[in-house]
């Protein structure tokens, strides 16, 4: 790729980001089978993509269509019990990738056209940055709660309502902090401290111990790959 198609690839990574992990509430998840949800989804993508481009009205409204169409296949084709799963949120958010890659393909100069294309340089460091702390800590939660969700009835330990969800954010967050930070070796003091606030829970009952386990290994595995890819992928601007 040309630096003009992955400053567009990045421009419509974050939008993308954003769009699905900070201005889609619950609620909206929750009532996507509606179609002015639905279409409400698609205006949000529209308008942060046209933002993050600095214009480029037309490659905004391409993704923004791709992204709604995308949405509705998983709406209406996966059965609900199977929609919360892995599989159908990686298949999700894969396809939502190769649209952006493909608009950047075919119109990498989206960005360059826009009015943020004279601070390219200054934008792309906190955008990267950005994109890697949603990607770590948002866009984590959705697979590591699907990955856990066949084994969640029989090992839900009792707690708080969400705590857990909570819990995964911080973590997930303070991996990627450390990484950021160049302080990998404070991740050992974090695994250690969850283990030992995690005992008393998970020593009386095997399932619950293998539930945690499992969910805790695949939150920091996920947070891991992701901040050492931006961290890789700043480094190399």
């Amino acid at each position: 790729m040309t630096e003009q198609a992955i400053a567009t690839a990045l421009a419509c990574l974050l939008a993308h980001l954003l769009a699905d992990f900070v201005f889609q509430t619950n609620a909206m998840v929750t009532a996507k089978r509606k179609p002015q949800v639905l279409l409400l989804h698609g205006i949000i993508v529209f308008a942060l993509t046209a933002l993050a481009l600095g214009g480029s009205p037309i490659p905004a409204a391409f993704l923004a269509l791709a992204h709604v169409a995308i949405d509705a296949v998983k709406t209406y084709a996966v059965p609900a019990q199977h929609r919360e799963r892995l599989w159908p949120y990686l298949t999700d958010q894969t396809a939502h990738l190769v649209t952006i890659a493909l608009l950047a393909l075919y119109l990498p100069e989206a960005f360059a056209s826009g009015i943020w294309a004279a601070h390219s340089t200054t934008l792309i460091p906190p955008a990267l940055f950005l994109a890697g702390l949603i990607t770590a800590t948002l866009a984590g939660g959705p697979a590591v709660g699907g990955l856990m969700l066949p084994h969640k009835a029989q090992a839900q330990p009792d707690g708080l309502d969400n705590a857990g969800r909570i819990i995964g954010l911080l973590e997930r967050a303070l991996i990627f902090l450390m990484v950021m930070i160049e302080e990998p070796a404070g991740i050992g003091f974090l695994i250690a401290a969850k283990s030992i606030l995690r005992f008393d829970t998970v020593k009386k009952n095997q399932k619950i111990s293998e539930y945690v386990i499992i969910g805790t290994l695949a939150s920091f595995g996920w947070a891991l790959i992701a901040a050492f890819a931006t961290k890789a992928a700043m480094n190399s601007f």
